[in-house]
């Protein structure tokens, strides 16, 4: 029997995409098995600079919740995802497993729920009050959405926070028109300005996610696109621009790199393209570097620990530091 997959690595029309990234997940029902409505995938203590520069704690919670209707190429979130909605009360009882499993305080929460805080299949919209009840207390809240999902609804929970500022995370993850176009986003570069428009006429704040070398992208296109697309986001309103490494794992990108269509960044690439992001970062503005799982991207073992260190300090800091051990790929 022919694979139909087998005759391209990667299929142009969309609806034969989304099935190609579809099949080659590993394992999903595995992954599925371990999850609990009643209970989040797992949070995350961290120290970010608020909008004045200063250290703020953050906790981040991973929401378990229904999986995203989009099939971006590079996503592995799935794997924290459920195949049905869950149940009206679910996502505030996840909330309150978090909160107390840890001790505050806390300037800031991030409610990530591997995909659209504002899709109701996700994130059920008659738990919006009890959600916002749950994040008083905190100066910031930070939610995620597909821009595509901007509009009425995103204004009317900031409404319920009592005063907390909202921020909306989006994923633009290249402002390469093609790039994006393959990434099988369903999203273009004007629907993310349309969507970082609204957010800042509505006084939300907006945070953007960036990926560095994505597949079907050399390593001088990936810096020179990260760079663009780093000014495309701040440009349009971006108080948060988060670089993230592109990683393998989720199965089609391992299936494109055996294709010879992707490699993973170096931590050396992914050190230039957060040094040079620096130089369109305004007043106010923010870039942080991802930090997890960062030592499989590292080509330097012996100077790994200490060039952490450094893009912790400059996550902090604001500012480009000195670079240690491999030296720059440009």
């Amino acid at each position: 029997m022919n694979d139909p997959i087998s005759s391209t690595h990667y299929p142009e029309r969309q609806a034969e995409r989304d099935a190609w990234i579809l099949a080659q997940r590993p394992d999903l029902d595995h992954h599925r098995s371990a999850l609990s409505v009643d209970r989040p995938g797992g949070q995350l203590i961290e120290v970010e600079p608020d909008a004045q520069g200063r250290p703020i704690r953050s906790l981040t919670v991973f929401i378990t919740n229904r999986e995203c209707p989009w099939r971006c190429l590079m996503c592995d979130l799935w794997k924290h995802t459920t195949r049905d909605s869950v149940p009206a009360g679910a996502i505030p009882r996840q909330i309150d497993v978090a909160t107390r499993s840890v001790s505050g305080p806390f300037g800031q929460i991030k409610l990530y729920n591997a995909g659209s805080f504002f899709d109701p299949r996700a994130i059920p919209s008659e738990d919006h009050a009890a959600i916002a009840l749950r994040c008083r207390g905190f100066r910031s809240v930070v939610v995620e959405c597909h821009p595509t999902l901007i509009g009425p609804k995103v204004p009317g929970f900031r409404d319920r926070l009592d005063g907390a500022r909202l921020e909306v995370a989006m994923g633009l993850e290249s402002a390469e028109p093609s790039v994006l176009e393959r990434l099988n986003k369903r999203m273009t570069r004007d629907d993310f300005a349309r969507a970082a428009g609204y957010l800042r006429e509505n006084g939300i704040g907006v945070r953007v996610f960036l990926l560095v070398k994505p597949p079907f992208v050399d390593d001088v296109a990936a810096l020179e696109q990260a760079s663009r697309s780093v000014e495309v986001a701040f440009a349009s309103g971006a108080d948060v621009v988060a670089l993230i490494p592109t990683r393998s794992g989720n199965g089609a990108l391992d299936r494109l790199a055996k294709a010879g269509l992707f490699t993973p960044p170096t931590l050396t690439l992914f050190e230039d393209a957060v040094d040079a992001a620096f130089a369109f970062r305004p007043a106010g503005g923010r870039i942080l570097s991802d930090l997890w799982d960062l030592k499989r991207f590292c080509d330097d073992p012996a100077s790994f620990e200490a060039r952490e260190a450094r893009m912790a300090a400059m996550n902090l800091g604001q500012q480009v530091l000195p670079r240690i051990g491999a030296a720059s790929s440009s």
